[in-house]
């Protein structure tokens, strides 16, 4: 269990700390507003992700739990995860990695609930992450432990959306600055390496699930 919980805030880090859409709307609203930025945009994060993973696990489960479709889902699962993880380190290690946060102040802060869940919801690279790269973990987890396993990896996914958005609110809401870019890629390039040893996993297992088959 414990192992489960810990790839999920691992991943979830992956994900929550790489620059896109959501970070650059996270900082522009913190220098408005501060934390209570970080608190509505994760909170709106994490309620359409719930929804997908009511959606994966009571819509899709009793069909995806099939070896056929492990298998796919591990497979395409882990390529993703080591394009991600390269891209990471390779981002970071040629300097192509920034932080933005140029703002417009007279901006209205608006509904930054809906905003963040509209943000991610119209994000390609969200809905393809949760379709492969999400969808696996929750099929481990609910074949390992059931319903348990699900809410330890939603759980451990929350909590790293959670940490990581109110950490950056509070920061630009307090110091109207970011950590250090230096820091920042070092960050990066560990969470990419830990990307490329999960999709390995993910392949390694999807092909022992293919000789047991056989």
């Amino acid at each position: 269990m414990a192992e489960i919980f810990l790839q999920s805030i691992l991943i979830g880090y992956s994900g929550a700390m790489m620059p896109g859409s959501l970070l650059t709307y996270t900082l522009d609203q913190s220098l408005k507003h501060g934390f209570k930025a970080g608190l509505l945009i994760s909170s709106g994060h994490i309620l359409l992700e719930f929804l997908l993973v009511i959606l994966i696990l009571f819509g899709f489960g009793q069909y995806l739990s099939a070896a056929p479709a492990q298998m796919v889902i591990g497979v395409l699962g882990g390529i993703l995860l080591l394009f991600l993880g390269g891209g990471m380190i390779r981002d970071s290690s040629t300097g192509k990695l920034t932080i933005n946060l140029q703002t417009n102040p007279q901006e209205k802060g608006g509904n930054m609930l809906m905003g963040s869940a509209i943000i991610c919801a119209t994000n390609p690279y969200f809905s393809l992450w949760w379709a492969v790269v999400g969808l696996g973990l929750i099929m481990k987890a609910y074949n390992i432990f059931g319903f348990i396993g699900v809410v330890l990896f939603y759980g451990g996914h929350i909590i790293a959306d959670f940490s990581w958005y109110l950490f950056i609110s509070w920061l630009v809401g307090k110091t109207r600055a970011f950590i250090s870019l230096k820091v920042y890629k070092v960050l990066i390039i560990s969470l990419g390496v830990c990307l490329l040893g999960f999709g390995v996993g993910f392949i390694i297992n999807a092909f022992r699930l293919m000789k047991t088959v056989a």
